[in-house]
């Protein structure tokens, strides 16, 4: 029984096998439309979501499963006292694999230590978010051609955003990757992530402020929310949340083929005068999240067709 924490459980090798199965599945829907009959997924999520909550339960359906579970702790015996690794031992015995958004990082792993079904980390505070790396990964594939030589800018919230933590440490094993970190001071990407994941791997980053100075030399930019959530205080968060706004102005200054991504939910740091670019990819991105979640409950279930 495998469980998903990061993205590093998975080989480069993996992740293809993953990625080309979400083709397959995007390709030929109606032959994996009753692969998980009789199987069951529960969600439980302790955090507020929409796209990650919604896109796990839109890809059980479309394999044939079904979905149960919680959107929020107050709706479950958390509310309580109950602890995570109670919940996931009384979730194995209603389900046959488990996904878990929490507020408290390494709470998936604690479930996934006791859990008797596979545990999908839905996020972790501001730790980890490998489905949605899973879906950037496929995202750039599927419409770049390939997971090598590309400059990416990720611009916003570096310091606390999960999803920028879990992409940088997905790119870092393909070759000729380079960084461009877009933020202001205080949120820049973590040291740890600075010096254990980029600095000991020799990968190529710079540190900037202004977006406008590198726009023109980006493949992908990966635009983040400034996440109110994970600010101490309401006025640092009034400070920082509108640092970034993308617009058609900036726009104009990168190159045809760049593509911009953004984990979502979006609030003012993309106009939504971009939306009609060609370029704008992120609303593709959603599209590609219930492909690859498909692709990885069939891995982790051990369903082959």
């Amino acid at each position: 029984m495998r469980h998903l924490m990061s993205p590093l459980d998975f080989t480069v090798e993996e992740l293809d096998r993953l990625l080309d199965l979400a083709n397959d599945i995007e390709r030929n829907p109606e032959k994996y439309a009753h692969a998980c009959a009789g199987k069951i997924l529960a969600t439980l999520f302790y955090e507020p979501s929409t796209r990650t909550r919604l896109s796990f339960e839109s890809a059980m359906l479309r394999l044939g499963g079904q979905v149960l579970g919680f959107s929020n702790a107050a709706s479950s015996s958390a509310a309580k006292g109950e602890s995570v690794s109670d919940t996931i031992r009384m979730i194995s015995c209603y389900a046959d694999i488990c996904a878990m958004r929490h507020n408290k990082e390494g709470a998936p792993m604690v479930a996934s230590r006791v859990s008797g079904v596979p545990v999908i980390n839905a996020g972790d505070g501001g730790h980890q978010h490998p489905t949605q790396t899973l879906t950037d990964l496929l995202t750039i594939r599927s419409l770049k051609g390939r997971l090598n030589r590309l400059t990416i800018g990720l611009c916003g919230d570096l310091k606390f955003g999960r999803t920028v933590h879990s992409l940088i440490n997905a790119l870092v094993r393909y070759d000729h990757i380079s960084f461009v970190f877009i933020s202001p001071e205080e949120l820049r990407i973590p040291d740890y992530i600075r010096e254990d994941v980029l600095d000991a791997k020799g990968v190529s980053y710079r540190e900037v402020e202004r977006l406008e100075d590198v726009m023109g030399s980006l493949d992908i930019l990966y635009m983040t929310r400034v996440q109110r959530e994970r600010f101490f205080n309401e006025e640092d968060y009034v400070r920082l949340k509108d640092f970034y706004i993308l617009d058609k102005k900036k726009m104009k200054l990168a190159g045809p083929d760049m593509l911009v991504l953004h984990p979502l939910p979006r609030v003012n740091e993309i106009s939504v005068e971009v939306d009609s670019d060609p370029r704008a990819a992120y609303f593709r991105q959603v599209q590609f999240g219930v492909y690859v979640r498909m692709a990885l409950i069939l891995t982790l279930l051990e369903v082959n067709i």
